[in-house]
């Protein structure tokens, strides 16, 4: 049994079609495991509110307001010379991180109560 050339052509539309919708159903798939994964990633997150949100945002803020970024003993600089005997800075690198976090940590950590959990207790 010979196919006719117009049984190929309709065969070949066919296929087209289905592997089209096909497709559609790929992004459909493909997006509800996008959702189902953010869904099991956020499942064990504490809710915030978005006034809880603006209060966390606000204490960061806060915290990097304290820290003293004029310091220069917080920046690691290297200098050049340009080639018309101008000094120029190449580099310069935080290196007192730690006190940022420690200030922006500060500031948030005093919007939290912090809850006991015994089950968190180290067994010697």
């Amino acid at each position: 049994m010979s196919k006719t050339k117009e049984d190929l052509e309709h065969q070949i539309a066919m296929l087209m079609r289905a592997l089209e919708s096909g497709k559609a159903n790929v992004v459909d798939y493909e997006n509800d495991l996008a959702t189902a994964q953010k869904k099991l990633e956020d499942i064990n997150k504490p809710e915030l509110t978005p006034l809880q949100f603006d209060l966390i945002n606000e204490a960061i803020e806060r915290g990097v307001d304290d820290f003293d970024f004029s310091d220069t003993q917080n920046f690691d600089i290297e200098y050049g010379i340009n080639y018309d005997g101008m000094v120029h800075c190449e580099n310069h690198d935080l290196n007192e991180t730690h006190e940022l976090i420690e200030k922006i940590a500060e500031q948030v950590h005093k919007l939290f109560s912090e809850a006991e959990c015994p089950e968190e207790e180290i067994s010697e």
